[in-house]
């Protein structure tokens, strides 16, 4: 299997959401401002199902490229589905939770960007 940058496994990522039909998706680079992380990946949906389809399909998508899901939070609730690829943090939020956390105003000082310059 070829390794992937951080990058392709972005994209990959975006993808598979947009297979599930995510909405909003918002793509954060916090690599200049924090540690724990190169990109934010921010979505919602419209329900807790399509919430934990799209986590559900995201981690077999990017587990089949061979990219390891070191920790995945809030799946039963799917309110708000945290899950952590090392380099890449998926945010999938339902509309109102994704409102009240507010991530693209808190992770500002991040640089937005489209999928395409990825």
């Amino acid at each position: 299997m070829i390794p992937m940058n951080t990058n392709e496994i972005a994209k990959l990522a975006i993808e598979a959401l947009e297979d599930k039909k995510a909405e909003d998706i918002r793509i954060i680079d916090i690599s200049h401002i924090s540690t724990i992380a190169d990109y934010f990946i921010i979505a919602d949906g419209s329900n807790k199902s399509q919430i934990q389809a799209m986590a559900d399909h995201v981690s077999e998508v990017l587990g089949h490229k061979g990219c390891q899901l070191k920790q995945m939070e809030g799946y039963q609730n799917a309110n708000w589905i945290l899950m952590d690829f090392q380099d890449i943090i998926l945010h999938i939020f339902d509309r109102e939770n994704r409102l009240f956390y507010d991530l693209e105003r808190i992770w500002r000082d991040g640089v937005f960007i489209e999928k395409d310059k990825l």
